[in-house]
């Protein structure tokens, strides 16, 4: 009953959405079919949202323009390449949504302009409202024609018609927001225009009045038509963002103009405001890493709530139910959006509902398998959880007999093999050499803004218990007690050590892991060798607990390697370090460590850094000697993890699954 409030009805224009939870839009990389529709894979992942008790479905932007931008029909899908594939495959799946009780909005694309993906420019100018800098190309834009606009305004209104006739409940309009192509109108930074659409903020925002004005004289009044907006922007420079808490001279829209529009937006006929803040130039803020604070977009969702009188929307990182409970009451939003969570945990909603707040799977906000592969693949997915729109090829396989399974190893993947199999019906039982589970997950967790790493190995540890597996920690395997306990498989998941080597003062030099856990103090300065994910995420956690820290990286630059797919995580890293008063020394050996002084040698010559500590992060080893001693002893048996191969959490646990669903 805590968490009542949260799941009482909200209207949205002329609709009702039984809770105050939406599925906030995340691209739907993948989940089109060659025409234009929806595939499969797209049908059953928003539906499986829907039965897990989410209110309202926002579906990932979909393109729909035939004339300016066109997009290959098969990234996403497209309601007017062909409208009958369309409405046809829309059709299934807004029926099967609405028999949950969930209501469910298209969100429509504007545009790209200046921030279009790379991959899909080619040699055609990308278009902007006036001959400005492209995001990441090293190309200027050209100025869109009003005779364009018309055109993109125009297959608005036919976009959604085409929705609503497929039984969408409303469309989300994309946007005044991130940096979009509607949002460069808005933006006076990006907008150099002399005519109607340039100049004075109304101006700047006819593009937005003339899409909502089309869609509702084509859909009707009562169509409800939602906005997703960013109150301010974030830019300090093109393509230069600024940090949380930095003092700077907004160049995009600062707050008083983005409340300004807020009640432009609301006079135009917008039914509802979905409200962030940043760009493209500062995408950190729309896709908020680890290093953001939960709930960043609060203190700008209140400000909109108390200009405008529409519902109001608010989405970063609000998985924590106490903080959404809390924004409801305190009238900072309507509606809570719940994006990478819920692709983590579908059932969210429910087992929220029901009290079971403890089994709901955490975002580890890493972006691997979201924003990641999206930008790396065109595949929306999920690193924590394997079946994220992928919900019907990874389903539970069901078994003939139940196998008894050993498992060695209490990292993710050994964790995630025994979660799997357990709810398949077999009999895992989990040894594990350390005091908990959770591998290196523990230490990765130490900083506080990884935080939910930590959250994630209590929910494995909860989630195994809950399922009756037995797990044995402090219990170090040998080959002869694998023999002896009679298991059908084995599951080797002894996972990796960190790679040391000699410096002379060894006495002082300690791994990562070793500092991160307090095992060992690295005193009050110390240079962290290795300027990979861990290097640097270790270095950024000592230098905000007052360390002065230096990272020697032998490439040429930090983060060459192994660093989060996700470039939102990996860009806002590279500008926290030197933010928060990391030394960063490139192209650099290190040759020797005595008497306090580490020796190293860069392209312009012999150095001396004087440390009290050095702290090595080069990197690590599968530990897999055990199963190189049973792999032929033993008729069934799988190597997993970081014992196969050094990897990502999200390998580790999708290897798990794929395995653990087939034994």
């Amino acid at each position: 009953m805590k968490y009542k409030e949260l799941f009482s009805p909200v209207k949205v224009g002329s609709i009702t959405i039984k809770n105050r939870f939406a599925m906030a839009p995340m691209g739907p990389l993948g989940l089109a079919d060659a025409n234009g529709g929806w595939n499969q894979r797209g049908i059953d992942y928003y539906v499986e949202r829907a039965k897990g008790g989410t209110g309202l479905i926002i579906t990932g932007v979909t393109f729909f323009d035939q004339v300016v931008e066109k997009q290959d029909p098969s990234t996403v899908p497209n309601p007017l390449y062909k409208p009958v594939s369309f409405v046809k495959t829309s059709r299934e799946m807004t029926e099967r949504v609405h028999a949950y009780g969930s209501k469910i909005f298209l969100q429509l694309s504007g545009g790209f302009g200046r921030v279009t993906i790379p991959t899909n420019v080619g040699d055609i100018p990308p278009v902007a409202p006036s001959p400005i800098p492209h995001r990441w190309l090293d190309k200027t834009c050209r100025a869109i024609s009003v005779d364009e606009i018309h055109a993109i305004v125009r297959q608005f209104g036919e976009a959604a018609f085409h929705a609503q006739r497929a039984g969408f409940d409303g469309v989300q309009i994309h946007a005044v927001h991130e940096g979009y192509l509607m949002d460069q109108f808005a933006i006076s930074m990006f907008n150099q225009r002399t005519d109607e659409y340039g100049g004075s903020l109304e101006n700047r925002l006819r593009f937005a009045k003339e899409v909502v004005e089309e869609i509702k004289s084509r859909c009707g009044a009562d169509f409800p038509v939602t906005l997703r907006f960013s109150v301010k922007s974030m830019i300090k420079d093109w393509r230069v963002g600024a940090l949380p808490g930095e003092e700077f001279e907004e160049k995009g829209r600062d707050t008083q103009e983005g409340l300004e529009a807020a009640k432009l937006l609301e006079s135009y006929g917008y039914d509802a405001l979905d409200t962030d803040v940043g760009t493209y130039d500062a995408w950190w803020w729309n896709h908020p890493p680890m290093y953001q604070e939960k709930g960043l977009y609060r203190t700008y969702c209140k400000m909109v709530k108390e200009v405008v009188n529409i519902p109001v929307f608010c989405a970063g990182r609000m998985d924590d139910p106490d903080m959404a409970l809390e924004a409801i009451r305190n009238g900072v939003c309507d509606v809570i959006d719940l994006g990478r969570p819920l692709l983590a945990d579908p059932d969210y909603c429910n087992k929220l509902r029901a009290g079971r707040v403890g089994q709901i799977r955490p975002c580890i906000s890493c972006q691997e398998g979201c924003m990641g592969r999206v930008a790396e693949y065109s595949l929306l997915n999920c690193a924590v959880n394997p079946q994220a729109a992928r919900e019907r090829v990874t389903a539970y396989e069901p078994i003939l007999a139940a196998k008894k399974v050993m498992i060695i190893g209490g990292g993710v993947a050994g964790c995630e093999a025994a979660r799997v199999l357990a709810i398949r019906g077999h009999k895992p039982e989990l040894y594990e050499a350390g005091s908990r589970l959770g591998g290196n997950l523990i230490p990765g967790g130490a900083p506080e803004f990884k935080e939910d790493d930590i959250a994630l190995a209590d929910w494995y540890t909860r989630e195994l218990e809950r399922l009756s597996v037995p797990v044995h920690l402090n219990t170090k395997v040998t080959k002869d007690d694998v023999l002896q306990a009679g298991a059908d498989t084995v599951i080797v998941a002894t996972g990796s050590t960190p790679k040391v080597f000699s410096l002379g003062d060894d006495a002082h030099v300690y791994t990562a892991s070793q500092v991160l856990l307090k095992e060992k103090d690295c005193g009050d300065t110390t240079v962290v060798v290795g300027g990979g994910l861990v290097g640097c995420e270790t270095a950024l956690w000592l230098a905000r607990h007052g360390k002065k820290v230096t990272i020697v990286e032998a490439l040429d630059q930090i983060m060459a390697v192994n660093g989060p797919l996700c470039h939102a995580n990996k860009d806002m890293l590279l500008a926290l370090l030197p933010y928060d008063g990391v030394e960063i020394i490139t192209g650099a050996k290190v040759t020797g460590y005595q008497d306090g002084t580490l020796s190293i040698d860069t392209a312009e010559g012999k150095k001396q850094l004087a440390c009290d500590s050095v702290i090595l992060s080069v990197g690590y080893k599968e530990e897999n000697a055990l199963y190189h001693e049973l792999e032929f002893e033993v008729p069934e048996i799988h190597l997993l993890g970081d014992a196969k191969k050094v990897s990502n959490i999200m390998y580790a646990i999708w290897d798990a699954f794929e395995v653990a669903n087939h034994i």
